[in-house]
């Protein structure tokens, strides 16, 4: 065997072991951009029981709270935007105008929801009403489990974003259009926070 050929052999090997490895590269990609989608579909999971349980909330304050009819409509209209952005987002978590627009969404329904609870505790009936205290109990426990599961959504992106931007992934993420996904950052989440002890 010639010198050529052992240095023949030697690009080959190395030119498959190059081409190996950015396929390795492109996999991870793929692997870390599911495991976001994925974690946004928990997130999904916990919006839509949150979502579930609002309009059965309005409804028991309804009874109580006649003279602020304004409030209670602002909360389901601030639901069903959210709802409609959340939808929107499930649809490609990794689209930044869907997760903006429901961070937006979000921190809107979050104010309506604790402008209701702070009008709600001018109501001493309604803070007894035992439906009220559970609707507010399964509300506080999912606003928790939504707090988890974007966290988890938020640290999936982060591995990604970071996997598409470090050498050599962002050559593999450009050749093959892994674009930046977004974090779910809902402002304010942990000062506006809807407060729902009735007790």
């Amino acid at each position: 065997m010639g010198i050529a050929a052992v240095f023949l052999l030697v690009m080959v090997v190395g030119a498959v072991l190059i081409v190996l490895y950015l396929i390795g590269i492109y996999n991870r990609l793929v692997a870390l951009r599911n495991q976001f989608k994925n974690a946004f579909a928990q997130i999904d999971v916990q919006l839509k029981r949150r979502y579930d349980l609002i309009p059965n909330l309005v409804e028991t304050a309804k009874a109580y709270m006649k003279h602020e009819r304004e409030a209670l409509e602002a909360v389901i209209a601030a639901r069903n935007q959210a709802a409609g952005a959340a939808r929107l987002a499930a649809v490609e978590p990794g689209n930044a105008q869907a997760i903006t627009a429901l961070s937006g969404a979000e921190g809107a329904l979050t104010g309506a929801l604790g402008r209701l609870f702070a009008l709600a505790e001018a109501y001493p009936d309604l803070k007894a009403n035992q439906n009220m205290m559970q609707l507010s109990e399964e509300l506080t426990s999912t606003e928790n489990r939504v707090a988890f599961a974007r966290q988890a959504f938020n640290d999936a992106v982060m591995s990604y974003n970071t996997a598409c931007e470090v050498f050599p992934g962002v050559l593999v993420a450009g050749a093959f259009a892994f674009t930046p996904a977004t974090l779910l950052e809902i402002e304010n989440a942990e000062r506006t926070a809807p407060r729902v002890s009735f007790s």
